[in-house]
């Protein structure tokens, strides 16, 4: 019976189009910036009020001082903020039902020195107006096709405010605000069991073409943002340039990659940056659809949403982003320095995926967490094929209120089985990342050659 109840199940998704898990009524589109907030969040606090009401976000007339964007004084008034409590080993068990499977694992493997201080929330988050507005569009037009794997009528904002589909929380994550066009520096860090490791410097070219002011679905050529990665150390692997065009179509019209090797002085096509291939630079710790916590096609799992549950996470990571503080004044073995780390209570869209029939994945399921205001995936626990938790994610994010666009202050990926970790997406000792205009011409294969070599 299980064989033709699966038959049945296919041809039902063959003939059933998943555009009819997009496009929302116009009823329920108008509850944007009402009940709900303009991303589609839950505007009011919970029972309890531990979480508040979204008042609008955390929002500043213009930027600081250049020296000073990166520095808690800046947001003095989130990093005066006291924990209310500490959870540790001792009182985990108060605690244990609004915590991620992650973190149980983390107590139970280094209790001895991991912890949690637990702030107040703030709900920081917030999108410009036009980000608002493209929203509010999409709620009426944007539609996913193609199983999840494609989305049409879209551009600007979140495709999916009012989601009734897992996938479309993805794309959700996937196109969140992060500013339009922008050029950053960050490290990727290898730690080992005794907390030696090695910092991997990378300068990110990025133009975000789903976010561009008056960005419409017909101009962005199906692609949705334009990926430039050149790693500047360690000198074994400097010069190296992994270029990148993100597609809107995941399936017919999938991911196009080159990398640009010095040594050979060639750029390739690279069909492997993609699903559960390493990622370069990670000495194994992460694959490829890890970077931004979850990047590229959907279609090796079955999906499934669980629904909205308040959990405590990683959020405004102000302490952590301080470019006071060294790479050696972060990291430790195990762990890094837990002092330096904000947890909050939020509520957060839980998706679950689960390997399909007949594909392959070297993680047979992932349980995303994903923050209703901002659209970010801020923790995920990662099962291997003997259904035992390997790895855990957690996401540091900040806003820049400045800009009102969300990004990472650090990015964890602990190895249960190896007992190493991997922090990326780290900026303390790093150029300040540069809000500029990039061109299309700038993402062009023929043009990797020349950044190489001009670095």
């Amino acid at each position: 019976m299980s064989r033709y109840a699966s038959l049945i199940t296919l041809l039902i998704m063959a003939l059933t189009p998943l555009s009819t898990y997009a496009k929302v009524s116009a009823e329920e589109a108008a509850r944007l910036g009402k009940d709900l907030t303009p991303l589609g969040g839950t505007r009011a606090a919970n029972a309890d009020g531990s979480i508040p009401e979204w008042t609008g976000g955390y929002v500043m007339a213009r930027a600081p001082a250049p020296d000073a964007q990166r520095l808690p004084r800046t947001f003095s008034d989130i990093t005066t903020d006291r924990p209310l409590f500490v959870i540790t080993r001792d009182n985990l068990d108060e605690y244990r039902d609004m915590l991620s499977q992650g973190h149980l694992r983390l107590f139970e493997m280094y209790g001895d020195t991991y912890k949690m201080p637990v702030y107040p929330t703030r709900r920081t988050g917030a999108a410009p107006e036009y980000i608002y507005e493209g929203t509010r569009q999409n709620a009426l037009k944007a539609e996913m096709t193609n199983f999840g794997e494609s989305i049409e009528n879209g551009a600007i904002g979140v495709p999916f405010p009012i989601p009734s589909h897992p996938q479309e929380i993805m794309w959700n994550h996937k196109t969140r605000f992060r500013g339009a066009s922008l050029k950053r520096y960050n490290a990727q860090i290898v730690v080992q069991t005794n907390g030696d490791f090695i910092a991997h410097r990378l300068r990110e070219d990025v133009r975000f073409s789903w976010s561009m002011p008056n960005a419409k679905p017909e101009d962005l050529n199906g692609v949705m943002a334009y990926f430039l990665q050149l790693t500047m150390a360690p000198p074994r692997s400097a010069g190296q340039v992994l270029l990148v065009h993100e597609t809107l179509d995941q399936q017919e019209n999938v991911r196009r990659a080159w990398l640009y090797n010095p040594g050979q002085r060639r750029t390739r096509r690279a069909p492997n940056v993609a699903y559960d291939n390493p990622g370069s630079g990670s000495d194994g710790l992460r694959t490829n659809d890890q970077l931004d916590v979850f990047n590229g096609a959907t279609d090796r799992y079955n999906w499934k949403l669980v629904g909205k549950r308040e959990i405590i996470a990683p959020y405004n990571g102000y302490k952590l982003i301080d470019n006071r503080l060294d790479y050696d004044d972060i990291i430790r073995a195990d762990h890094p320095d837990q002092d330096l780390m904000r947890y909050e209570k939020i509520r957060v869209w839980v998706v679950e995926s689960d390997i399909r029939r007949g594909t392959s994945h070297l993680y047979k399921q992932r349980r995303f967490y994903v923050d209703e205001d901002t659209w970010t995936i801020v923790m995920v626990d990662i099962y291997d094929a003997r259904d035992d938790l390997w790895r855990f994610q957690e996401y540091h994010q900040v806003l820049l209120p400045w800009t009102q666009s969300v990004g990472p202050a650090g990015h964890m990926i602990y190895d249960f089985n190896s007992r190493r970790y991997l922090a990326m997406e780290m900026m303390n000792e790093e150029p300040l990342f540069e809000f500029v205009t990039i061109g299309e011409e700038h993402f062009r294969p023929a043009n990797v050659r020349s950044v190489a070599t001009r670095r």
